[in-house]
């Protein structure tokens, strides 16, 4: 059965070989038990339940917690062959009985849908006429309390697992999950002696780094310019400081968006599917954004705040790098993030033993943050992984290049000045003290007396506040509780004060900025670009940043060649491959080698498409032929129509509905064929819809 799973993963996916843990996972699966993975974040979970869909009889019922989630896995099956469809809240009631009257026939493979339709017993009555072969649990750490993204709908899916006349294969996948909630999973999806597997925590792509004293701002300036056209995204605790980062980026001319729970559903659902399709190149959002990002090429996670506990930490970190690649996760730590998060877990109406519960995580964060320890250590310890390495070479702890500054006299004086202000007020005020500030307040309380009024006045007020941030940071200063913290000396300041020790600042050397990168790389994702506009998918789900990188590397320059390639499979193959080896043909200075080994020059496939069309054969005719399918025809078609060649518009219009379609394109704008599908008569097609665009060039902006 495995043999055959590999096959499958080749022939789909474009992968020769499992990663770490899925052969097993998928042998449990194939032999019919419950099972239960816990994978890390790009480690291939969803390959674990897809493969075992396309060799059972039946359909795969996928319970997943996010429309958008929903609609890129599908989206991606889809483009690859494969049957599969959703149901949640966005579909109307005669489209949602419509895809189960289909799934009851058989049509789909896969079929997503979202946890809260299973607390409507009409919904579950009306889904057991689909042959559910398996169940697929997506994110199940949600259907524990003690989990960090607990969702009271998980609950019921045991109703459901009941409810249903034969029981299916149980399946369930999370990133997260201490041993606590591993039990809770077992227990409450009523999954029967499952086997478990826990394939690792560990992301070595990834390097974690932990950022204290800085001035956030400015680190966040000078490394997002040094990283321009990257993908990334930045995380905040609160609305307020998502929209004030959002609105600086803007200001500085980046292509950010913000996402959090005060916007409308619109509006976040815009700014998500703009940053999917890398129309924005930056995200700032509240953990709102979160479980269920697909995007594989995003290559930093910034944190601006604290997260309330590791579980949250690791997912919405691990959102780097799930393509394989090298990723970046900093943590920017500064003491006020401990007391906003107490205050949003004040805020939570939970019970005691809970809140007590988020309070030990809290503490466990601010361990991971000041810790000297390898932080990957420190992870994967806390997810009581075994054989966790004591040093990993690829975090801020373990591979620390910052330049050592003295700042011992500095230091003094800033201290000094605490004294003398009687250690009663803030970092502002005692910033203003030693600039010499003439400001009101210095003056009425005589601060412009003491000695220190004025020692250093060759400095900013916010170097100087940024100065006294890194001493709070590394235990020399601490501020108190409540709106307004005062900063007070601790006892491990006493001698740096007197002279007995000094001090020391880690300053981390200046990234230099990227210059534009005319690569075969970069000219393979315009190409990427280009066609995720054509087929309206998201750039990931054509081809992965990892995907394109065996590319640069190998330079397949035909076919063979290219079905080598990690990530490229036959569909793909079928759909992309001509346009990603033309690229690198022309790159290499390549020919296209004729059936006998020789060289010949030749046509790009999406041209003799063209010109058949022109001969006067249909798209069916041509796929036939060609042995291609009648949308990758319809792509290349269409592609030729962008590239400037005429095309007969009338054999892929219908001339009497042409001005109609116009209309609602023009209307509903052409980020999605689907809206403008259901607001037009039922003959018209998809291809009509998709020629329309074409031929007015009304592409997605």
């Amino acid at each position: 059965m495995l043999k055959n799973a590999g096959e499958i993963l080749k022939q789909y996916f474009g992968y020769s070989s499992f990663k770490s843990g899925q052969d097993k996972i998928l042998n449990s699966i194939l032999q019919g038990k419950d099972t239960l993975g816990i994978m890390p974040t790009g480690g291939g979970k969803s390959v674990c339940y897809q493969i075992p869909a396309l060799m059972f009889q039946g359909t795969t019922l996928v319970i997943s917690p996010l429309i958008s989630l929903m609609k890129d896995q599908v989206d991606a099956l889809n483009s690859l062959g494969i049957a599969a469809t959703y149901i949640n809240s966005s579909l109307a009631g005669n489209e949602v009985e419509k895809r189960i009257f289909d799934a009851s026939g058989g049509k789909y493979k896969l079929l997503y849908v979202a946890p809260e339709r299973l607390e409507s017993k009409r919904f579950i009555n009306s889904i057991k006429s689909i042959p559910i072969s398996m169940l697929a649990v997506d994110e199940a750490h949600c259907v524990s309390q003690w989990g960090h993204d607990f969702r009271p709908s998980y609950l019921a899916i045991s109703t459901l697992i009941k409810e249903l006349t034969k029981r299916p294969v149980i399946t369930a996948f999370t990133a997260t999950a201490t041993e606590e909630v591993t039990q809770d999973i077992v227990r409450l999806l009523s999954l029967k002696k499952p086997s478990i597997y826990v394939t690792g925590f560990n992301r070595e792509n990834l390097f974690f780094s932990v950022i204290r004293g800085e001035n956030k701002k400015d680190f966040i300036a000078d490394y997002i310019a040094s990283h321009r056209g990257q993908a990334g995204i930045i995380y905040a605790a609160t609305r307020k400081e998502v929209d004030n980062l959002q609105h600086w980026l803007q200001r500085e001319g980046y292509a950010v968006g913000k996402y959090h729970a005060g916007l409308t559903d619109q509006e976040r659902i815009r700014s998500q599917e703009k940053f999917l399709y890398d129309d924005l190149q930056i995200m700032v959002a509240t953990n709102a954004f979160g479980m269920g990002i697909d995007k594989s090429n995003v290559r930093y996670v910034i944190h601006y705040n604290m997260p309330k506990n590791m579980e949250a930490y690791y997912q919405e970190a691990g959102r780097a790098g799930r393509d394989g690649e090298p990723g970046q996760c900093i943590l920017l730590y500064s003491s006020q993030d401990v007391q906003i998060q107490k205050f949003l877990i004040e805020q939570n109406q939970v019970a005691p033993e809970r809140k007590a519960n988020e309070y030990k995580k809290l503490q466990g964060m601010v361990d991971y943050c000041h810790t000297t320890h390898c932080l990957r250590e420190t992870i994967l310890k806390y997810f009581d992984e075994e054989n966790a390495p004591e040093t990993c070479n690829n975090c801020s702890n373990c591979k620390d290049d910052r330049e050592l500054v003295d700042r011992t006299v500095e230091s003094q004086k800033i201290m000094s000045c605490i004294l003398r202000m009687q250690e009663q007020y803030g970092i502002s005020l005692v910033a203003n003290v030693l600039k010499g500030s003439q400001s009101k307040k210095v003056v009425q309380n005589g601060f412009n007396r003491l000695s220190t009024y004025g020692l250093m006045k060759e400095y900013t007020t916010k170097e100087i506040s940024d100065l006294m941030h890194v001493l709070i940071a590394e235990g020399y200063i601490y501020l108190t509780e409540g709106q307004y913290p005062v900063a007070k000396l601790q006892a491990k300041a006493i001698p740096v004060l007197k002279g007995h020790e000094k001090f020391f600042q880690r300053v981390r050397k200046k990234e230099l900025v990227n210059e534009t990168d005319n690569s075969l790389f970069e000219q393979l994702r315009k190409m990427r670009k280009e066609i995720s506009q054509r087929n309206n998918v998201p750039p990931y789900i054509v081809f992965s940043d990892g995907t394109l990188r065996e590319m640069c590397k190998h330079c397949p320059t035909d076919e063979r060649e290219m079905l080598t390639i990690k990530g490229v499979g036959q569909a793909k193959l079928e759909q992309y491959g001509q346009d990603f080896l033309k690229i690198i043909r022309d790159f290499v200075g390549a020919s296209v080698p004729n059936d006998k080994g020789h060289d010949k020059k030749e046509q790009p496939s999406h041209v003799v498409s063209y010109h058949m069309l022109q001969e006067g054969l249909s798209i069916e005719e041509i796929a036939k032929q060609r042995n291609l399918k009648p949308v990758t025809v319809q792509d290349h078609i269409f592609r030729c129509g962008v590239e400037g060649y005429e095309i007969l518009w009338d054999q892929l219009i219908p001339q009497k509905f042409e001005k109609i379609i116009l209309e609602k394109i023009k209307e509903l704008g052409a980020e999605k064929l689907k809206p403008i599908k259901e607001e037009l008569p039922a003959e018209i097609d998809y291809m009509a819809i998709k020629a329309v665009i074409c031929k007015y060039k009304i592409f997605k902006a």
